[in-house]
């Protein structure tokens, strides 16, 4: 049986991606970590209710992600918001109407409002820690192409078949939107944190 990917599917979702790359290395991201107190995850979680639409009506928001614990093994969230720059992000950080919510969550919290933030796509390239040394512009555009470029042309070979022998039917929309989550969750989980090790003494040079 002969699998054919459409070209349109692929134009489109080089297209999405670099347009994500280009916003990616314009913004500013931050990773908020927050480690509930035993038995209060339920009003952490009425709390979230809260924070949420504030954050997302603030200038210049464009995502926001929480990962919630694993029950029973762990109780620490972990928020990650994502602003059109820094200024923007840092405004909402130190607002009133957030300020307002830390406090009235603090209570519950085993530990401080902990977070730290990085600009554009070092994200991906600095090491943990908000003092991090960052590699220059260049180097990361390059090192981001180079994993990109490769993942966008094969991904749609692997996943597009599986689509149709699941019985999903054929879409632009599905098809971009699962290669795309595939090729975001490798950059961010598998290859860019190998990857960067791998080239670490190019990256900093």
């Amino acid at each position: 049986m002969a699998f054919i990917l459409r070209q349109g599917s692929t134009d489109t979702m080089q297209t999405e991606t670099a347009h994500a790359v280009k916003s990616a290395e314009s913004g500013a991201t931050v990773v908020i970590t927050h480690r509930v107190r035993h038995g209060h995850q339920a009003d952490y979680e009425a709390w979230v209710g809260e924070i949420d639409p504030a954050c997302r009506a603030a200038p210049g928001h464009l995502d926001l992600q929480i990962i919630r614990p694993v029950a029973g093994l762990t109780s620490t969230y972990t928020v990650v918001t994502r602003f059109d720059s820094r200024d923007n992000l840092e405004r909402w950080l130190s607002s009133p109407e957030r300020s307002r919510l830390i406090e009235k969550v603090r209570p519950i919290l085993s530990t401080d409002d902990d977070f730290f933030i990085r600009t554009g796509l070092d994200f991906w390239f600095a090491p943990e820690g908000a003092r991090a040394r960052v590699p220059v512009r260049w180097r990361q555009f390059l090192i981001t192409w180079s994993v990109i470029y490769p993942l966008v042309l094969g991904i749609p070979l692997l996943v597009t078949p599986v689509l149709r022998a699941t019985g999903v039917r054929s879409t632009l929309f599905i098809d971009v939107l699962a290669s795309t989550g595939i090729i975001v969750a490798l950059m961010i989980y598998l290859v860019m944190p190998h990857y960067t090790r791998l080239v670490h003494r190019w990256l900093f040079r």
